[in-house]
């Protein structure tokens, strides 16, 4: 029997939500309340980072017996330019556009805050194969990535878009990377297979 603070997701994110309950592990989610606007000059790494943190704690007082989870990604493309979530079908196609043949670097960040605190980042670098804008079209049509930063979701029709993906930890492009998650958690007791 499990004798840890109870786990809780700092996010409304389905997918954060998916990802994490594949470690067969109980939790809440709830709304973090965090002003997301990037500081001027801060970079895509210290963004990420700062925001899964401020997710974290924003809930400690609201949930102080709990060991709670924040996350946040940013993408950049080689030029250094930050992409969102587009929001819009117009806005999708154009991020898409911006990335054909391009390489894409995504930073997802983790904290754990309550009993634990601790927070880390894990890049996964994303080369999109070019792109002629009726593939694009036709794959935002299909896959409406509105809801996704960089346009695509890896886990669906998205992967075609590619010629490769580098990373420590395929989860991260879904939004929590569960691989050095699961370590840390297992490294402050819990029991994860």
């Amino acid at each position: 029997m499990q004798t840890q603070a109870p786990l809780l997701l700092a996010s409304t994110s389905t997918y954060r939500a998916q990802r994490l309950s594949t470690l067969g592990l109980d939790f809440k989610q709830a709304a973090p309340q965090c002003d997301e606007t990037p500081i001027a000059g801060e970079s895509p790494e210290a963004l990420c980072l700062r925001l899964s943190r401020q997710k974290a704690d924003s809930l400690t007082d609201q949930f102080p017996d709990y060991l709670i989870i924040g996350s946040d990604q940013t993408a950049s493309l080689d030029n250094g330019e930050r992409l969102g979530k587009p929001g819009s079908i117009e806005n999708a196609v154009a991020q898409l556009v911006a990335c054909s043949g391009k390489r894409l670097r995504f930073y997802t960040g983790v904290a754990l805050a309550g009993p634990v605190r601790q927070a880390w980042t894990v890049v996964t670098d994303v080369q999109f194969r070019t792109l002629s804008r009726a593939e694009i079209e036709r794959y935002v049509a299909i896959d409406a990535p509105l809801d996704c930063a960089g346009s695509f979701k890896v886990e669906g029709l998205g992967i075609s878009l590619f010629e490769s993906v580098q990373s420590d930890d395929p989860n991260a492009l879904i939004g929590l990377p569960l691989i050095s998650l699961a370590s840390r958690l297992r490294a402050i007791g819990w029991l994860v297979p």
